[in-house]
């Protein structure tokens, strides 16, 4: 049988032609043309007949068969919602959006009709009344089977088919605010967050009433280490809905984010004046207040949290993340007890695990406290997926950028500011207390681990057709000296709201800048560059332990933390080679047995007088916002220095993967030793 037949009876031959519809009008026309001859004036048949001749761009056939049918079919909503647009195709704006109009009086519910009403009004310059109905569309949502569909998918995660679903429906039709929403959410869950700022920021260009939009639009800015704009968007969300506790606690994040812990501080405390009961807000609190040095109420916030929710792993490994908390016997089995439940998830579960580890290495268990490190380690590295290799081809790739020569042909580019202070390295290296000595000087400003050398680097790489395809460094191989001056402008500019205190110098001290050393040198090349550099086993083994909030993928397994530091030297010493002293080194160690000269000699490099309270940091009462943040409220102590070896027997694979970098640390291997 053909698809021009009949293929059903009279009655069920309408859906059948709709169906068809769909997929061809114009056999979908010829069957409503063959249930028209077997039953004469079929209302449905009509109505397939009029939407195929629309489909097909024959729109005085198609106001045939519609106005007439409309005329006979009063409360029909999808007869004049068809008929609307058939008129808006025959150039009659205004007579379309009437019928549109009277179809969402029929049937109020139907997103579809608030889709076509919205993309009329858009086009007759109403754009009040457009933006009205994109609203209403999106309100509508949840009796759209298609976004229904990709809904369940995006909840159930399966991305991909939640993807297809959502990229199909905009292909179909481009401004359905709630399918971009939704394709936003699904990009910023992968890390897309810069697609996801496009979507989100056209949807609430054609809906800026969609308030689920905008909150989005705040999270994703707030990841993005926008937290200025995330603030203007809270607030303003905040203007029509006061009391809700997800904005307000959003709001306390980013202030914190933005350095105003006080300010953060107060909105958590008046948020559980009125909900008491959320141990999350007490686990922020307690975050906000560990920052400020106010560290006996950090414990108190975190254990209200842990005795309104003894399974929140987070809770727990918060006050283990202080480092100065010393769990007891009770404790301990408390969260033993935990980690027995079968309905304990996965993110609970690996915080336990870590804070266990903690626990049971202050109680000198060793074999036990590595144990649940490892447990948490596996349970991180599963969420996190970590390619070394792909780690040094990027480290090759820049080698292979920034050549003596290359340098020297851009010598004197870039912007010429001199305040920032880089401090990079490996994570948990000491470089917070390189801060901590460096912001104690009356001309420095501790800042935070900035984020926006990364941004830069994203942005260059987004400038390519294929960035996920190209390293960043080829991007800056093509850049000219305005270019490259306008990049040291803007980093300068961005990081501006992070200085509070009007100092000369400010300190970014993100670690993982040491993979952009090029970038740095040639956009601020009067900016200082410390490198911190720990033990490796001391090193990797800190790392291993440490559960971090976000990134540092490469750490949560021995043998690809070894060879990120195996990597890590390998580039640095790269770069002494073809910039000859432009970075200063601070070996942990050393600092630990010698602090007065380290310190001076850190200070010269830097162009500073010694200062008398570099010697005296921990006396420094600024905020910190690094899991050292109580260590370097004390006098420099060496019992970090050695801690690894009683895990040493655990570390072979950090050993092997780390070869002659540890057999020479503190020096460099030779050339040939290195990492190729």
């Amino acid at each position: 049988m053909s698809d021009t037949e009949p293929t059903a009876t009279v009655d069920a031959a309408p859906a059948n032609a709709m169906r068809l519809y769909a997929r061809d009008p114009e056999l979908a026309a010829e069957q409503a043309r063959q249930i028209l001859m077997a039953v004469p004036g079929e209302p449905g048949a009509r109505l397939i007949l009029g939407m195929a001749h629309a489909a097909q761009g024959e729109y005085v056939r198609a106001l045939a068969e519609l106005e007439p049918l409309a005329l006979e079919q009063p409360n029909a909503s999808r007869v004049h919602l068809e008929l609307g647009m058939a008129l808006a195709g025959a150039g009659r704006g205004d007579e379309a959006i009437a019928a549109v109009e009277h179809a969402a009086r029929l049937l109020p519910t139907l997103p579809l009709v608030w889709l076509r009403l919205a993309h009329l009004l858009d086009a007759a310059g109403e754009r009040a009344k457009a933006a009205s109905a994109y609203l209403q569309h999106a309100r509508t949502g949840m009796h759209d089977a298609q976004l229904m569909a990709a809904g369940r998918a995006l909840n159930a995660g399966d991305l991909p088919q939640a993807e297809q679903k959502l990229r199909d429906r905009l292909r179909a039709m481009p401004n359905d605010v709630a399918a971009m929403r939704m394709l936003a959410e699904l990009g910023a869950r992968v890390g897309r967050n810069d697609q996801a700022l496009a979507l989100l920021e056209r949807c609430l260009q054609l809906a800026p009433g969609f308030t689920m939009a905008r909150h989005n639009y705040a999270l994703v800015l707030d990841r993005s280490s926008r937290h200025e704009d995330a603030l203007v968007e809270l607030e303003s969300l905040l203007a029509n809905d006061a009391d809700n506790p997800n904005l307000q606690n959003l709001k306390a994040v980013v202030l914190g984010k933005l350095g105003n812990y006080g300010s953060a501080i107060r909105l958590y405390e008046s948020i559980l004046d009125k909900r008491p009961k959320e141990p999350r807000v007490w686990m922020s609190l307690g975050h906000a207040l560990k920052t400020e040095g106010q560290t006996e109420r950090a414990i108190i916030a975190y254990r209200r949290a842990i005795e309104l929710n003894p399974g929140f792993g987070g809770a727990w490994w918060s006050l283990a993340n202080l480092k100065t908390v010393r769990f007891d016997a009770s404790d301990i089995a408390a969260m033993q007890r935990q980690l027995q439940r079968e309905d304990l998830d996965d993110d609970q579960r690996l915080h336990f695990e870590f804070a266990l580890g903690k626990a049971l290495e202050d109680a000198a268990e060793y074999a036990a406290s590595f144990a649940h490190y490892a447990s948490g380690n596996a349970l991180r590295r599963a969420q996190l997926p970590y390619n070394a290799e792909q780690n040094a081809q990027r480290r090759r790739r820049a080698q292979a950028t920034y050549t003596r020569d290359f340098l020297l042909e851009r010598a004197g580019v870039g912007h010429g500011d001199p305040s920032p202070i880089f401090i990079i390295g490996m994570p948990r290296a000491g470089s917070t207390l390189i801060e901590q000595i460096l912001s104690s000087h009356p001309q420095v400003e501790a800042t935070m681990e900035l984020p926006d050398i990364i941004a830069i680097t994203r942005d260059l790489r987004a400038q390519s057709k294929q960035p996920e395809a190209v390293s960043y460094h080829d991007i800056v191989a093509t850049l000219d000296s305005a270019e490259f001056e306008a990049l040291g402008r803007r980093y300068i500019e961005t990081t501006r709201v992070q200085r509070k205190l009007g100092r000369p110098f400010f300190i970014d001290k993100m670690p993982n800048n040491f993979a952009h050393v090029g970038l740095i040198q040639l956009i601020l090349p009067n900016a200082k560059i410390i490198d911190a550099r720990r033990h490796p086993l001391a090193c990797g083994f800190s790392n291993f332990k440490q559960h971090f909030a976000r990134g540092q993928n490469f750490s949560y397994d021995l043998a690809d933390m070894g060879r990120y530091y195996a990597d890590y030297v390998a580039l640095m010493a790269h770069f002494d080679e073809v910039l000859p002293g432009r970075v200063h080194r601070v070996i942990y160690e050393r600092m630990v047995d010698d602090t007065e000269a380290q310190v001076r000699a850190l200070l010269a490099y830097c162009g500073l007088e010694f200062d008398e309270r570099c010697l005296r940091f921990f006396e420094n009462e600024r905020a910190v916002r690094t899991a050292s943040s109580e260590q370097v409220r004390r006098p420099i102590y060496r019992e970090g220095v050695d801690q690894w070896r009683h895990y040493e027997s655990w570390l072979y694979p950090l050993k092997l993967a780390l070869g002659p970098v540890l057999d020479h640390y503190p020096a460099v291997p030779p050339a040939g030793e290195l990492p190729v």
